[in-house]
């Protein structure tokens, strides 16, 4: 998981104001009009991470071999391929940005954001339905919001629960924390149950090892194919030195 900023690491990079695995750990489901009782075990419980993907293209996936990246969160060394795919679409952005080209511009941001790796992170929580932990996979504004409450009520989370719910599609998902005040009157029997049975415990930082697919270069090309990318635009070939193959392709 060296790739990845755990606790206080990743709890510095999400307060910044700049702009599959070895175990059987996943994301819980946290689609809209989904909430969860949960008990925060403490303020670190997140990792930071770069995802890239395209929806109903090609699944969520990092990068095996990740990108040095600055404080802003864009790829400056041992880029990946889909920083190359990125990058090819953002320099066409601002070529055509210098000629004036309004329409040329918009077109190619919004492709250049296809490829581009979204900084992501994951929030450990206790499920108190279940009593199990779960991770839950949020963009950074959303994690900003989420621990912003945590933080605030950092001295009364052995004795509080809260409500982390999720509302709206598109840019107006809302994600919301809420506090549980009162346990008797705010959880069922079992609810208190499960919360009490963390009295004292650290969230299980193991977890989060593996619970991330990992692509090496091989497989982002293929992935880029898949994704209707043109490899030969960014200086890649079928069956070139990254050593694939037609019968490799995902098609």
């Amino acid at each position: 998981m060296s790739q990845f900023q755990s606790g206080a690491d990743a709890l510095n990079a999400l307060n910044a104001t700049n702009e599959g695995g070895g175990n059987k750990a996943e994301f819980a489901s946290f689609k809209t009009g989904t909430s969860y009782k949960v008990r925060v075990l403490g303020t670190a419980d997140l990792i930071r991470f770069y995802s890239y993907g395209i929806f109903k293209k090609v699944n969520s996936f990092v990068a095996k071999n990740p990108s040095v990246k600055n404080p802003k969160g864009f790829p400056v060394e041992n880029l990946t391929p889909w920083d190359l795919a990125w990058k090819h679409y953002q320099d066409l952005k601002f070529k055509a940005a210098d000629a004036g080209n309004a329409d040329k511009e918009k077109e190619y941001g919004e492709l250049a954001y296809q490829f581009k790796a979204k900084e992501r992170y994951a929030l450990g929580f206790i499920d108190l339905a279940t009593g199990d932990h779960i991770i839950i996979d949020l963009s950074k504004k959303q994690a900003q919001a989420v621990h912003a409450v945590i933080k605030k009520n950092e001295k009364k989370l052995g004795k509080v629960a809260f409500e982390l719910s999720k509302t709206g599609s598109g840019q107006q998902t809302t994600v919301m924390l809420s506090l549980l005040f009162d346990l008797d009157e705010d959880l069922t029997d079992k609810e208190r149950e499960n919360f009490a049975k963390y009295e004292g415990k650290a969230f299980d930082m193991a977890l989060f090892d593996g619970l991330l697919y990992e692509a090496d270069e091989k497989e982002q090309v293929e992935n880029l194919v898949a994704a209707g990318f043109d490899i030969s635009l960014i200086g890649l070939s079928v069956g070139g030195q990254n050593d694939i193959g037609e019968e490799d392709l995902p098609f």
